[in-house]
């Protein structure tokens, strides 16, 4: 990730659109339950919305070494778990959480082979009838252009629900916005 994009990813700006774009899909989505998986937070302001939000227990998983071990000192005394990995492949238990995030990361994944290998193992975390959540960045160019220099494979709105479907999830409701597009999955 260019430094440009995590400062932005650390900062009051990113926290306020969490609160305003996030904070009531999350609100939509209902009850996510008493263990929730965090796919990619970053610094961590997506947890700490998860936090804010009453969740008990959230395992966030975070590829970058330097970002989970910052996120694990932060934290350490909650009741937030981080490990450093693939999110792709876990090694948790199937069926263990009760809901999963992805808040703005799926478009840092390198190939869409690889977000379906997240997806697929988001699915097999999930218990039945668990919730997926989250916000994905639209492909517009001033969004490729604040990933000048980084990972940007973006994720179609208008495929995305078949995606899913594919890998084990029912219904998907899409919601886009002006710069983003919103995502709530179950299970099956």
């Amino acid at each position: 990730m260019n430094e440009a994009h995590l400062a932005f990813l650390a900062s009051p700006a990113w926290a306020e659109q969490l609160r305003q774009e996030v904070l009531p899909w999350l609100a939509a989505a209902g009850d996510l339950g008493d263990d929730v998986l965090e796919i990619g937070p970053g610094p961590g302001l997506s947890t700490d919305l998860l936090l804010r939000q009453g969740v008990k227990q959230v395992t966030a998983v975070e590829v970058d070494p330097a970002l989970a071990v910052a996120l694990q000192h932060r934290l350490a005394d909650g009741n937030v778990d981080v490990m450093c990995g693939d999110g792709a492949d876990t090694g948790l238990p199937s069926g263990r959480f009760s809901a999963a995030t992805a808040f703005s990361v799926l478009h840092h994944v390198p190939s869409t082979y690889h977000q379906d290998r997240i997806l697929s193992e988001v699915c097999r975390l999930l218990r039945p009838d668990g919730v997926f959540v989250g916000i994905d960045s639209r492909d517009l160019e001033r969004i490729r252009a604040g990933h000048h220099g980084d990972t940007f494979t973006p994720v179609d709105p208008d495929t995305f629900p078949e995606r899913l479907r594919r890998l084990g999830f029912g219904d998907t409701l899409i919601d886009t916005t002006e710069y983003h597009f919103r995502f709530l999955a179950r299970k099956l």
